[in-house]
């Protein structure tokens, strides 16, 4: 697995995304919460073409806290069954990611 990871989610609202984000950076699961939209998706449920608005929630985090994050945000999220993927980061900045674990690290770790 790499070693920093962003998590991707939607919501179906702006202030939704905003406690998803914050709950998450508060918990130290997260460096950061970002909350783009709203975003026209279209997609299938229960075998019907849907359309719908909603807002993307994009979170950095660790290999090692990325279980936890998930977890925290099916646990928090406003939807059933939640899209919560994360992909690796390849490349950044050192002293970005050297951020990022000092973000997630428990306090007074």
């Amino acid at each position: 697995m790499a070693d920093f990871l962003i998590m991707i989610t939607t919501v179906d609202s702006d202030a939704a995304g905003a406690r998803l984000s914050r709950s998450a950076v508060d918990a130290g699961l997260a460096a950061s919460g970002q909350v783009t939209g709203p975003v026209a998706t279209t997609y299938r449920h229960l075998g019907a073409v849907c359309e719908g608005i909603e807002w993307q929630v994009t979170f950095r985090t660790t290999d090692d806290r990325v279980a936890e994050l998930e977890a925290h945000v099916v646990a928090e999220h406003p939807y059933d069954n939640p899209e919560v993927i994360a992909v690796p980061i390849l490349s950044g900045p050192q002293p970005y990611l050297d951020w990022i674990t000092r973000a997630t690290r428990p306090a007074g770790g």
